[in-house]
């Protein structure tokens, strides 16, 4: 079992006091400083950061590549660094955290977005040539979450975070699913902290105008991660509503985020079970932060998701979710997915 976080803190100006947490001899002692910024908004947050850690080297990240990660790895290898701090969203922290296994260094995560779990989680999720994969790494050894820059980060990237979150439930429904039928172990630590993350989210009245909900959601965030550190795996957070993510991403590159797409795939997955009470749940959080439910609301026809459904079980092969369990037809996925449509596309 890897480490949990020595230290996690969500609050207004913590870009600003980066070097309290650096202090502590926990996360560093004497060794030298890499810095890696996102291009969006490097030269602002390489404002904040230089008086405070003094000889510290930035170092800019061009995209949410493996190429960027190793590129960075490198350099970070030629010099005796001891920490790597990344500060950005999500692709800049994902490129971070591999990079730094790369150079065999620890790692500390600023988050300036809430897009997804990927804050703490034991992946790293990266472009390479053939597309987009997910690649092992240890968890940062300490996380901070700068609620100013996430109150101005893009309110579509902030509240796809709630739809990952979200799309827990239907993970461990699929995990639970796994151990039923297939003997498959199952982590109940694990799975009590994804879903803990979800229902502390799923019910509440307010949204991302609230300090006091960005400050659950990144909590949920970052547990469920940490969810994912427990089970050794992505289980916990990841079932048949990550698989039509996946797929959709391949067939369709660019139609949207992750978070966004990880709460249509939830929804429609309920939807499958028939668990009417689950589903309209999901549904009514979804369009209560303003997230896309139906295909037509991502730009996709009902035939373009259908085929995503039909393709997303090889995305994951050997996990057993809702989709390996029924095991559709093509047809059959086309009425389904019709059915879903005419049941919420209003």
């Amino acid at each position: 079992m890897l480490p949990a976080p020595l230290t996690m803190e969500v609050r207004r100006g913590a870009v600003a006091q980066l070097a309290a947490l650096l202090a502590d001899s926990r996360v560093a002692t004497s060794g030298r400083v890499a810095v890696a910024v996102g291009r969006g908004q490097g030269d602002h947050i390489e404002s904040l950061i230089t008086p405070q850690l003094g000889e510290a080297e930035v170092f800019r990240v061009a995209d949410g590549s493996v190429d960027a990660a190793v590129s960075l790895g490198a350099d970070l290898r030629k010099a005796a660094y001891e920490v790597v701090v990344g500060v950005g969203g999500g692709k800049t922290i994902d490129v971070t955290k591999y990079a730094a296994s790369l150079a065999g260094i620890p790692m500390v995560a600023v988050a300036t977005n809430l897009s997804h779990d990927g804050i703490c989680s034991p992946t790293a999720s990266l472009v390479y040539e053939g597309g987009k994969g997910s690649f092992g790494v240890p968890m940062p050894l300490a996380i901070l979450v700068d609620l100013d820059f996430v109150h101005n980060a893009p309110e579509s990237l902030v509240r796809a975070g709630v739809g990952d979150v979200v799309s827990n439930l239907s993970a461990i429904e699929d995990w639970q699913l796994g151990n039923t039928e297939r003997g498959e172990p199952i982590d109940g630590l694990a799975c009590s902290m994804s879903r803990t993350a979800a229902e502390a989210l799923i019910g509440r009245g307010d949204s991302i105008e609230s300090d006091a909900f960005l400050t659950v959601l990144a909590e949920s965030l970052i547990l469920s991660g940490m969810s994912m550190v427990i089970a050794g795996s992505s289980r916990p957070a990841s079932g048949g509503d990550h698989e039509i993510l996946h797929a959709v991403d391949q067939l369709f590159p660019g139609t949207s985020n992750h978070g966004e797409l990880a709460g249509i795939g939830a929804a429609f997955c309920f939807f499958l079970r028939e668990d009417e009470a689950r589903v309209t749940q999901v549904v009514d959080c979804l369009r209560r932060h303003k997230l896309p439910v139906v295909p037509a609301d991502i730009g996709l026809t009902g035939q373009q998701f259908a085929e995503a459904v039909a393709l997303a079980p090889s995305t994951r092969p050997g996990r057993y979710t809702i989709l390996e369990h029924l095991r559709m037809q093509d047809s059959e996925i086309h009425d389904r997915v019709e059915d879903y449509v005419r049941a919420f596309g209003s």
